[in-house]
């Protein structure tokens, strides 16, 4: 595809975003772009910025803004991010009900609705989806969530049929390979490790795709290498520091340091969650026993 046509120019921008380079995508001029692709650009744009932690300066330009589904629904993933949940919510779940064929309502308002464990209401929106690769990759999430690799499987195989190669399909793909595992671990490092080394990649989402790719094979040296290194591109990224700790758990080191920097990262990541309730279940455990002292 020519990289500068109207679907190249917003394919670069697209492939951008999903590999998390943010900065850099706020950093693409889109001036130029066509005019069909204005409004698409501004929303990664938009997304951007809320994933780069500008969610409040994000609420403040959308205001007055409630004529255009796309952005009525990136300014309520933008209250999502800054806590206002509840309404959050409740903007997605109507949006699902008055535009549920947009492809922005269906990504956004799926991913609002996941992150609420609304799991079923999500996966309705997003099969809405008319050649959407991010609402595959989304729904691909989702079913790996739930558990549920066959269908993730399932999802990738026939996305696979009509995207060929494109990004998000061999990302997906690479998702459902480390769930699957065996030769898979491999399939998946490659992919992740051609992403992290690519000139133009300064994300830290490839370099850690590649280290639980690592992990997996009990590179262990490797995965840490490559878990700093995203630590390195942004600090206060939680799955890196989530998946350091897992790493960190494997390898028998403390990780009070790095629990410390998630609850600064991010106080409510369901990591943190989990631990807390298996905490309270395991004080409870002990809570029934004294020790006996001679």
């Amino acid at each position: 595809m020519d990289p500068f046509s109207p679907e190249g120019e917003l394919l670069n921008l697209h492939n951008a975003f999903h590999q998390g380079q943010y900065t850099t995508v706020l950093e693409i001029d889109t001036s130029s772009f066509a005019a069909r692709n204005a409004l698409p650009a501004r929303i990664l744009k938009l997304r951007a910025r809320i994933a780069l932690g500008q969610a409040e300066d994000v609420i403040a330009e959308l205001e007055g803004e409630s004529d255009v589904p796309d952005l009525v629904a990136v300014g309520a993933l933008a209250e999502y991010a800054t806590g206002n949940k509840s309404e959050a919510v409740q903007v997605a779940e109507i949006l699902a009900g008055t535009s549920p064929d947009n492809a922005t309502v269906q990504v956004v308002g799926g991913t609002i609705l996941q992150a609420e464990g609304k799991s079923e209401e999500a996966l309705a929106l997003l099969g809405k989806h008319q050649g959407s690769l991010e609402a595959v990759a989304l729904i691909v999430q989702i079913h790996l969530q739930q558990n549920r690799t066959d269908l993730a499987l399932k999802e990738v195989l026939a996305a696979r049929r009509w995207a060929q190669d494109s990004l998000l399909v061999n990302i997906a793909e690479s998702w459902v390979g480390l769930r699957v595992g065996g030769e898979k671990y491999q399939q998946a490092f490659y992919v992740f490790e051609e992403l992290a080394q690519a000139p133009s990649t300064s994300a830290p989402k490839s370099c850690i795709g590649q280290a639980v790719a690592e992990l997996h094979l009990g590179r262990l040296p490797e995965a840490e290498a490559a878990f700093q290194q995203a630590l390195e591109k942004n600090s206060k990224d939680p799955e890196a520091i989530v998946n350091m700790i897992v790493l960190s758990v494997v390898s028998g080191k403390d990780t009070t340091e790095l629990v410390s920097s998630l609850k600064t990262a991010s106080p409510e990541h369901p990591f943190l969650l989990d631990l807390q309730e298996k905490e309270a279940v395991f004080d409870k455990a002990a809570a029934k026993y004294s020790a006996k002292v001679a």
